[in-house]
Order: C-alpha cells, then sequence, then structure tokens
C-alpha cells in the first residue's frame, strides 16, 4: 500500500474508487501531493498523447489563445504525465502541451504519476469532458470505449461521468449511424435532434439519403420525424379514467425520461411504445432485457 501511495500521490487512489470522478479534484489532489522536488521539466520531444484521448480534433482557435498565453506567462500548471518504455504518456495536458510546442518551448513542467490503463481511460474522457467539449461523436466513442474496457453498463457509466441515462443512451445510438453520416455530425451539418432520429432507423442508405437531404433543404428535426414515422404519435385524452390516469403522471414522466420514448399507463397495465425494430433493441437494452 505505501508503494502504491508514492507512485500515485498519498490518497490519490481514493477518487478512482468513488462513483464519480471530477478532474478537478483529481489535478488538485496530485498538485497538492506533490513535491517541489517531484516537478521536473521534460523534453516535449518525449511526450506522447494518452492513447485513450478520445479528441482528434484540437481547435485551432483555442489553442491559439493558449498559446499567446503560454508564451507571455508561461507554463503555469504542470501537465502530468506517466513513465513509459520510451518517453511519457500524457495523462493530462495534451492541450498545454501543443500550445507549448507552438509557442517555442522545448520543455514544459511535469509531475510523474503511475496510473493504471483504465485510469488513464477515465482521465482522457473526463478532462475533455469537463473542460472543453468533445465532438459528438468522440463523445459516442469515448463512452462505447469505457464500457468495453472497463465493463461497465449504461447506469454505471451515467454516474461516473456525471451523465444522465438517456444522454449516454443517444450518445452511444449514434454509433449505428454510417461514417457519411457520423462526419456530417462531427462538420456540424447535422443537429443532435437529426442525428438522433436518424439512428432508429433500420437502414443504413436511408439514413445517408435523408442526411443529405436535411443538410440541402433545411429539414426540420420535426418534419424529419414526421418523415421517419418516428415522431410521437398523440393520443386523445379520455375523459372518463383522466382523474385515474393522474395518479400516474408521475411514473410515465419517469419511464418516458428514461426510455426516451412514450409510455401510458393504464388500467394497471404499462403501455411502451417504440417506432421500429432497432428502436425496440434500443429499449430492451435499457431495461437489461437480452436475447
Amino acid at each position: 500500500m505505501e508503494i502504491k501511495k508514492r507512485v500515485l500521490g498519498q490518497g490519490l487512489e481514493q477518487l478512482f474508487t468513488n462513483e464519480k470522478l471530477d478532474m478537478d479534484s483529481f489535478e488538485q489532489r496530485v498538485y497538492e501531493t506533490a513535491t517541489k522536488e517531484e516537478i521536473i521539466d521534460i523534453p516535449i520531444d518525449e511526450l506522447r498523447p494518452n492513447p485513450y484521448q478520445p479528441r482528434k480534433v484540437f481547435h485551432e482557435e483555442s489553442l491559439q489563445e493558449l498559446t499567446e498565453s503560454i508564451r507571455e506567462h508561461g507554463v503555469f500548471q504542470p501537465i502530468i504525465v506517466k513513465k513509459s518504455i520510451k518517453g511519457y504518456e500524457i495523462i493530462a495536458g495534451e492541450r498545454r502541451v501543443r500550445a507549448s510546442k507552438k509557442a517555442g518551448l522545448t520543455s514544459v513542467p511535469a509531475i510523474v504519476r503511475n496510473l493504471e490503463d483504465s485510469q488513464m481511460m477515465q482521465i482522457a474522457l473526463l478532462e475533455n469532458l469537463q473542460r472543453e467539449n468533445l465532438s459528438a461523436m468522440e463523445e459516442a466513442i469515448a463512452y462505447r470505449t469505457m464500457i468495453e474496457k472497463l465493463n461497465l453498463t449504461q447506469e454505471e457509466l451515467s454516474v461516473k461521468v456525471g451523465k444522465s441515462r438517456s444522454h449516454i443512451t443517444n450518445m452511444l445510438g449514434l454509433l449505428r449511424l454510417p461514417k457519411e453520416v457520423q462526419e456530417m455530425v462531427n462538420n456540424n451539418q447535422l443537429t443532435m435532434g437529426h442525428a438522433r432520429t436518424l439512428s432508429k432507423l433500420e437502414d443504413p442508405e436511408k439514413m445517408i439519403t435523408l442526411a443529405h437531404d436535411i443538410v440541402e433543404n433545411k429539414v426540420s428535426v420535426r418534419k424529419l420525424e414526421y418523415q421517419t414515422g418516428t415522431e410521437e404519435k398523440k393520443h386523445k385524452v379520455e375523459k372518463k379514467p383522466a382523474e385515474k390516469h393522474l395518479e400516474f403522471k408521475y411514473a410515465e414522466e419517469l419511464l418516458r425520461e428514461k426510455l426516451d420514448t412514450k409510455v401510458r399507463i393504464k388500467e394497471n397495465k404499462i403501455e411502451i411504445s417504440f417506432t421500429n425494430v432497432a428502436d425496440l433493441n434500443r429499449i430492451l437494452d435499457m431495461i437489461h432485457i437480452r436475447g
């Protein structure tokens, strides 16, 4: 245990056992427990990105602002790295490294900590989610990676990253989109509403055709839902059982939020709406029913 505390930083390992990991808490704990001797200058050429870094595109405008700040004031906050077979892997601070290189620096201050692969993965995702938004597809891929590599359920992941279960489900649904449509989402040609509606379809070719139609004809999300039959069906309100129905309204709202679809409770029965087989499978997965 003493060895683990020295390489991770006193008490740092406990952060990874909590249900939710906060990036600010992680870095603060590293800086608080690091001695002056542990902050060393490492040549930029010896640094490699975190292998679990979900971000593929770094926005030039925000990176340039950081570059100017570093050029004028230097790197105030050390990056956090892990010693690897050759050089170091960046645990937190890749944007600082890129900006430092653009600013003409040849080395950056760093603190070395020995994290496990699962911890490296969590930090890479959380740094981007909590500091600078990932693109929709980068976020979706990162969630899938964590689920597969850390053997998490969607519910466990939602707690871990501090997002709602429905958000996680909607983001993972984007991975059903063809690559061509995913690129359109990344390029902000399609909104999340469009992408989410398209992901409920089964035919990839239809997804591509509709995606181009959305861009060319500025199709609204509501119109797309109507075209694809994925809009919520409106039900006539029955006057007689209205009062009885209202007592279950709260339960309907909870289920609707969790399952992201129309839910009705009537005569001691729960009716759950779905648009097609793919949407049904999505709902079954959410309630942990698998064939």
